[in-house]
């Protein structure tokens, strides 16, 4: 007897126990198939929290905040006023390069700039291992900035103790570059209020 139009056999309905096979079927099979994986899928999982190329993962570069900077502000705070930070001597490690003066809520305060260098020992205080300017050259930093491994400050500041403090007449550029173990500073010739007139 042959079975009327859209009439299903009995043998291929779908019941609960066909359903409940088959999803045992495919759990056993995804289940299974986490163990052969191919043997790289397991380095770059390994690989997944180094940095490129499989390299431990840069330190983040040292904080100006830890440090205790050799400048007397007296009853005023000291206040980091710009950061940069590289590879300065090209030796793999981060430095940062801190710009520090006393608070003022006026006026142009002299700055300082530090070159900052982290322990080994991550816990530490980063130490200050160079002084690109110290305050008692009496300049103030408009601008600090990194390209490569040169180190850079627009600065400006006074030809002589009669110039107003609230005007500056003396600007110029700042580099600074690590060569043969140490920070030598370049500087471009300086420009003066009465030269520009």
């Amino acid at each position: 007897m042959q079975p009327l139009a859209g009439e299903d056999l009995l043998h291929t309905r779908p019941h609960p126990m066909h359903w409940l096979a088959t999803a045992t079927a495919v759990s056993a099979v995804i289940a299974l198939s986490s163990f052969f994986q191919p043997a790289g899928a397991t380095a770059t999982a390994a690989a997944a929290g180094t940095g490129a190329g499989g390299s431990a993962p840069a330190a983040p570069p040292p904080d100006p905040a830890r440090v205790r900077f050799p400048v007397d502000c007296g009853p005023n705070r000291l206040d980091v006023v710009r950061t940069v930070s590289g590879d300065l001597d090209g030796a793999g490690g981060t430095q940062t390069v801190a710009e520090v003066r006393c608070h003022t809520e006026a006026g142009s305060p002299p700055s300082a700039v530090y070159v900052l260098a982290q322990p080994t020992d991550p816990k530490a205080a980063p130490r200050i291992v160079a002084t690109l300017l110290a305050p008692d050259r009496r300049l103030s930093v408009q601008e600090l900035a990194l390209d490569g491994r040169t180190v850079s400050a627009t600065v400006q500041g006074y030809s002589s103790p009669d110039v107003p403090r609230y005007l500056p007449d003396v600007h110029t550029t700042l580099k600074w570059q690590w060569r043969g173990g140490k920070f030598v500073q370049s500087e471009l010739p300086a420009s003066t209020a009465t030269e520009g007139a």
